[in-house]
């Protein structure tokens, strides 16, 4: 029977792992998303779990690789005539972001181990550190089912599987920070906490959704385009937002309507957050709270101000990476800040 002592020893040792896996998580959505800027996420055409983990080592190697590689639509149609010095260079940011998914699969499996064979896992929270790994499992086959479709007809991958692709690690990274803040001590409940609730529960959801439209935004470079502000094409409202058949195409595939979509759910975001801010100031809630509920606010600023420096810059990867590496951050304060708000039972402080 391990003392009080011992316990929160413990549980101050998992949870700071538990923190530096989001750390990693954060750093592999920047590498993802970087691979998806300079266009390099099809240049490695197959799926090797375990020898892929080596690179090409010696020019034999590179060149078999780059024999994949013009064998597929994007090197035909865009990249033809490219050189094995300019492979290399969008090859190394595909193999960077496949090598750190597996560290990540590393850093989670050896401390896992480590933290059971000592007993220093809790019964209650072993099932969700399993679950975090068959969760991690599956987002490695869900970037390759990504890959695939850019393989054979397309010249990039689908914007569907992309979202899905960037949705499942937001989760992920959601979830491990969950659990890691309510091991952090006991959360204050009363009345006025309870009613502030309902809005911080919304503005997770709805970070969570802008990030989805934002990775439509990048399946369908629809940020290349229109790049004015306020104004769009010329107009607050423009023409041509439902120009696909079916309608709800318009959503996902027109460029036009998907960064539409991305700029008016950015304001609702704004407007939400100033409202839960002014009412958790003038509320009962703690100084803990109100400050958190404040950070949220200016974060979500200087998301949007940076999303639209973005779009006048027409998504340089310098700020398109910063955009993105923002929107978890805001996520991550989300999080922080509705963990506040919520009674946490006995169990999730071990």
């Amino acid at each position: 029977m391990r003392s009080g002592n011992q316990a929160r020893q413990d549980g101050n040792a998992v949870r700071a792992w538990l923190f530096f896996l989001c750390a990693m998580i954060f750093a592999m959505i920047l590498v993802g998303g970087a691979t998806r800027l300079t266009d390099s996420g099809l240049s490695i055409t197959e799926w090797q779990p375990i020898i892929g983990i080596v690179p090409p080592l010696n020019e034999t190697a590179w060149n078999e690789a780059f024999t994949l590689y013009r064998q597929i639509p994007e090197y035909d149609l865009i990249n033809k005539g490219m050189s094995l010095g300019e492979f290399k260079s969008i090859y190394w940011w595909e193999w960077a972001h496949r090598f750190f998914g597996r560290m990540i699969g590393f850093a989670f499996l050896l401390p896992f181990l480590y933290f059971v064979l000592r007993g220093q896992v809790s019964r209650h929270l072993m099932p969700r550190l399993v679950l975090m790994f068959i969760l991690g499992g599956l987002q490695g086959a869900l970037g390759w089912y990504m890959v695939k479709s850019g393989l054979v007809e397309r010249t990039d991958v689908s914007q569907y599987r992309l979202a899905a692709h960037l949705c499942a690690a937001v989760f992920i990274f959601g979830y491990i920070f969950w659990i890691a803040i309510r091991m952090g001590g006991k959360q204050v409940a009363g009345d006025a906490i309870l009613n502030g609730k309902l809005t911080a529960t919304l503005l997770v959801a709805c970070i969570f959704m802008q990030i989805a439209l934002g990775a439509f935004v990048a399946g369908i470079d629809a940020g290349q385009g229109y790049n004015t502000w306020p104004d769009m094409d010329g107009a607050l409202v423009p023409d041509g937002l439902g120009a696909m058949s079916p309608w709800y195409l318009n959503l996902f595939e027109n460029a036009l309507t998907v960064q539409f979509n991305h700029r008016m759910f950015a304001y609702v975001i704004v407007l939400l957050a100033l409202l839960h801010a002014t009412f958790s100031v003038g509320s009962e809630n703690g100084p803990k709270i109100r400050a958190t509920a404040g950070l949220l606010l200016l974060a979500i600023w200087a998301q949007a101000a940076l999303g639209i420096v973005t779009l006048l810059a027409r998504v340089p990867i310098s700020l398109g990476l910063a955009h993105q590496g923002m929107a978890i951050i805001v996520f991550a304060i989300s999080l922080l800040h509705l963990s506040q708000l919520t009674p946490a039972p006995v169990r999730d402080q071990q």
